[in-house]
C-alpha cells in the first residue's frame, strides 16, 4: 500500500477539470494548531471546484493498513482528482541536523525530490506538509526550499505547511504567510487528542 501512495496518479484525458490561470506560493506556520488543516481544506476547495491536487507528507508514518490513513485523507481520496504520498521512518524525529537519523534524512530528501518532480506533473496544487518542520529540524535547509519554489511554475499553487520558527527567507518569496498561533490548546488540559476531530 505504502509504494502505492508513493506513486503519482494523473488523470490526463480521465478527469475535464479546471486549471489555475496564476498560482502562487502560500505558507501557514506557526505553534498553534490547524496549519495542516488549512492546507486541507484548501485542497478540499480546490478538488471541489475541479482542480487537480497532490498532498506530499514529511516526516510521516507509512499506513500499513485503512485503519492507518487518517480520517481526512479518506475522505479527500475519494475525490479522483485528489493523490497523496508520505515520507518518513515512522519514528518520531528527535535528534536535529548532523545529529540526525540517517534513515530520516533519505526519507525528507525523498518527500523533496517527489515535491519537486510533483510540479513537473499534471497537477494543479501540491502541498508540501510539513516541510517548513524539517527545516527547522535541520534535517532540510532553508535555501532547499528556495529551490524548490524558485521551480514552481506559474500556474501551479504550492502550499507549504509545518515550523513554529520563522522563515524570512521563505516568507519573502510566499504570496500568502500566515501564523497560526496557540492561545489555548486542551492538550494542556490533560485532554488527549480525539479520533474523528483532531486526527
Amino acid at each position: 500500500m505504502e509504494s502505492e501512495m508513493s506513486e503519482f496518479r494523473e488523470q490526463e484525458g480521465a478527469f475535464a477539470g479546471g486549471k489555475l490561470k496564476r498560482g502562487i506560493v502560500q505558507v501557514f506556520w506557526g505553534n498553534g494548531r490547524g496549519k495542516t488543516t488549512a492546507a486541507l481544506g484548501t485542497a478540499l476547495r480546490a478538488c471541489g471546484n475541479g482542480l487537480r491536487v497532490h498532498l506530499v507528507q514529511f516526516m510521516k508514518k507509512g499506513a500499513s493498513s485503512v485503519d492507518d490513513i487518517p480520517g481526512e485523507i479518506k475522505a479527500l481520496a475519494k475525490f479522483s482528482n485528489f493523490s497523496w504520498a508520505r515520507f518518513g521512518s515512522g519514528e518520531w524525529v528527535t535528534k536535529k541536523g548532523a545529529e540526525a537519523r540517517q534513515e530520516d534524512l533519505r526519507e525528507v530528501k525523498k518527500a523533496l525530490e517527489h515535491v519537486a518532480n510533483a510540479l513537473t506533473k499534471n497537477f494543479d496544487v501540491v502541498i508540501a506538509d510539513e516541510i517548513l518542520y524539517a527545516v527547522q529540524l535541520g534535517l532540510l535547509t532553508e535555501e532547499d526550499v528556495l529551490e524548490l519554489i524558485d521551480k514552481k511554475p506559474d500556474e501551479k499553487e504550492l502550499i507549504l505547511t509545518g515550523s513554529h520558527v520563522p522563515l524570512e527567507k521563505v516568507f519573502a518569496k510566499a504570496e500568502l504567510v500566515t501564523e497560526i498561533r496557540k492561545l489555548k490548546h486542551p492538550y494542556d488540559s490533560g485532554i488527549l487528542a480525539r479520533k474523528g476531530i483532531d486526527y
